[in-house]
């Protein structure tokens, strides 16, 4: 009885064991089993979004170069590098291109953030668009929505 019962709790453990690793496996859709894309909307406005917000964010908190501006709008670390460099410190030389070297980073991806979120509203709009043009077309005469069976018909 001992050595049956053995058997049957090292049957168990593989069915689980082979269970767990099924999990990282896609499962058969039928078909060639490839997945579409599929995005949503409010997915796309919320990443769209978020890039606005970061766009924001970085002009707000990023730009060393201005805060500080005075009438001329040098910042307070431009005027500093400048300073320096009068009274010949090498150190002037290395933080004007610290500064340089920074806003042309910060500003690169500010227009990153930009083009993200203009794009991602951009597609947003247009899957919107796409979406009532495809419903418009595949109703009857009489406004009313084709069933999937019949529109089934159309792929035979």
């Amino acid at each position: 009885m001992a050595w049956e019962e053995w058997e049957q709790l090292k049957a168990q453990a593989t069915e689980r064991s082979s269970a767990r690793m099924r999990l990282n496996q896609l499962a058969d859709v039928g078909g060639s089993g490839e997945q579409g894309l599929m995005v949503y909307q409010d997915e796309l406005g919320a990443v769209g979004h978020e890039a606005h917000e970061l766009h924001g964010d970085l002009h707000a908190q990023a730009d060393i170069d201005g805060m500080g501006a005075d009438k001329q709008g040098n910042g307070t670390t431009t005027r500093a590098a400048v300073e320096l460099k009068r009274q010949n410190f090498a150190m002037g030389g290395a933080l004007s291109q610290a500064v340089k070297t920074w806003s042309s980073q910060v500003d690169s991806l500010l227009q990153a953030c930009a083009h993200i979120s203009n794009h991602l509203n951009y597609s947003k709009k247009s899957y919107a668009h796409d979406d009532a043009m495809i419903a418009a077309s595949v109703r009857h005469a009489d406004g009313s929505a084709m069933s999937v069976s019949e529109l089934n018909k159309y792929f035979k």
